[in-house]
């Protein structure tokens, strides 16, 4: 076969490309050129004239990242692909974990302690050991998952600032809880958050008053930068109101005695019964007080084993209240016949 030949047979061939010379226009307005819109978020392609949609589910074929490399950005390059970011770690990088069996040898086993010791991961290595010790706490107390990730932020922010080089990580952890547990107006004392981490008061009372200046600089350099402002944080100190409710359900008492003794916890406060005295011992005393009042069969031994206060200290706080019980009692209790200021007893 000749070369000509065999040009003649090629184009003799039916053409199986797509036709170029077809153009989509609107039927409608038949503008030329067509004013055609791809609308990506609904799948439509729109005449930008008269708005006929002229096709449904219209396939995103842009690419799946943005990059922002142009900007001033330090050279940072963030893009919308890849693992999901966790500000609770310093770095948000895909990372390699490298598990080991008995029966892969040992190769295996010099392949997971070469990864464990990791210059790049180590510090993350860290944050998630201290993260897993507050989770085990915070569930172990039972306290909420908002209280949990507040510590976990606090203790980021500040495990490595200069302030608390030598202190213990236990105490940095039970500071950043009771700080957690301020910002979710979860009322804990120093005496429960020693109950479950095991770190003198005292020593929690220091490590907190450290963090709490840590963040009130940061907060001076650049409000921006932290979200624990101290609008937030309950700064004052936990009232006897945020834990009568807790302890009641603990003794298990009912409504009427709950709520009286939050009434008489009110007025001691505005009266200033019992000032200088710390709240869980004010708590404990207005309980007992109310119990009391409306005929609850309730010792000050009980309510020592789940306060914390000694029985004494109940019975001398006591005293003082009921020098002041007029003050104290609600007149629409005596008035309706709920209470009688002659049965209540000194003791």
């Amino acid at each position: 076969m000749s070369p000509t030949s065999g040009m003649v047979a090629t184009a003799d061939e039916a053409f199986q490309g797509p036709n170029l010379n077809v153009t989509l226009t609107c039927p409608e307005c038949k503008i030329y050129p067509p004013d055609l819109i791809e609308r990506f978020s609904e799948g439509d392609i729109v005449c930008g004239s008269c708005g006929l949609v002229l096709s449904d589910r219209v396939v995103d074929t842009r690419s799946e990242w943005r990059t922002f490399s142009n900007d001033d950005q330090n050279g940072d390059d963030p893009s919308r692909v890849g693992d999901a970011g966790n500000p609770l770690l310093d770095t948000e990088d895909l990372s390699t974990m490298i598990s080991y069996a008995p029966d892969n040898g040992r190769a295996g086993k010099e392949l997971n302690r070469a990864q464990s010791k990791s210059i790049v991961d180590k510090k993350d290595n860290a944050l998630a050991a201290a993260y897993a010790k507050i989770s085990q706490m915070c569930d172990g107390y039972q306290l909420p998952k908002i209280v949990q990730d507040s510590a976990k932020e606090v203790y980021k922010m500040v495990y490595d600032e200069r302030p608390l080089r030598g202190k213990s990580q236990e105490s940095i952890m039970a500071a950043a809880i009771f700080i957690g547990c301020r910002k979710a107006k979860v009322a804990r004392s120093f005496k429960e958050i020693w109950a479950l981490t095991n770190v003198p008061r005292k020593e929690i009372g220091k490590v907190f008053k450290i963090i709490r200046q840590v963040m009130q600089d940061k907060n001076a350099t650049d409000p921006n930068a932290d979200m624990f402002n101290q609008d937030n944080i309950q700064t004052t100190q936990t009232s006897a109101e945020d834990l009568i409710r807790r302890f009641c359900s603990h003794l298990g008492l009912g409504t009427q005695v709950t709520n009286g003794a939050e009434y008489i916890a009110r007025r001691c406060k505005e009266v200033g019964v019992l000032a200088g005295r710390s709240p869980t011992t004010i708590a404990a005393t207005v309980i007992y007080m109310a119990a009391l009042i409306f005929g609850a069969e309730l010792a000050p031994s009980k309510i020592s084993d789940k306060t914390g206060v000694s029985d004494g200290t109940i019975k001398t706080s006591y005293k003082v209240m009921y020098e002041e019980k007029d003050k104290l009692i609600d007149p629409y209790w005596i008035e309706s016949g709920k209470v009688k200021l002659e049965n209540i007893p000194k003791s």
